[in-house]
């Protein structure tokens, strides 16, 4: 009964913004860490950023420092993915993942919502 909705997703020109939303439900929400991953055609699965179950402490990608950055509203079970100064290499099926704080790998996840970045 788990499950995370991703929305926001879109086709944008090169430099424009995006917020991708992640909507949580059938689980604890605050007790869990969040993440977004993306895969590009042809390319594997890729980490991108993660905030932690309180959201005092994120962890990004090398890629995405200094333009996307990742949020969490545990009032309403939503994290964010504020994309900024989007390039045509950020165009990819993004991701929202789930998991519990104490393990390491993501358990739940989202359907994906594409984000196409035109030049």
């Amino acid at each position: 009964q788990v499950q995370l909705v991703e929305s926001g997703g879109g086709l944008v020109q090169a430099g424009a913004s995006l917020r991708l939303s992640c909507a949580a439900s059938g689980l604890t929400f605050s007790s869990y860490v969040m993440g977004w991953f993306r895969q590009a055609p042809g390319k594997e699965r890729e980490f991108v950023l993660q905030i932690s179950s309180t959201g005092r402490g994120t962890s990004s990608a090398d890629s995405v420092k200094g333009r996307f950055t990742i949020s969490r509203d545990n009032a309403k079970n939503t994290v964010y993915l504020q994309m900024n100064s989007l390039k045509p290499e950020d165009t990819a099926v993004y991701y929202c993942a789930a998991r519990r704080t104490d393990l390491p790998q993501f358990d739940y996840w989202g359907q994906g919502t594409q984000v196409t970045v035109s030049s």
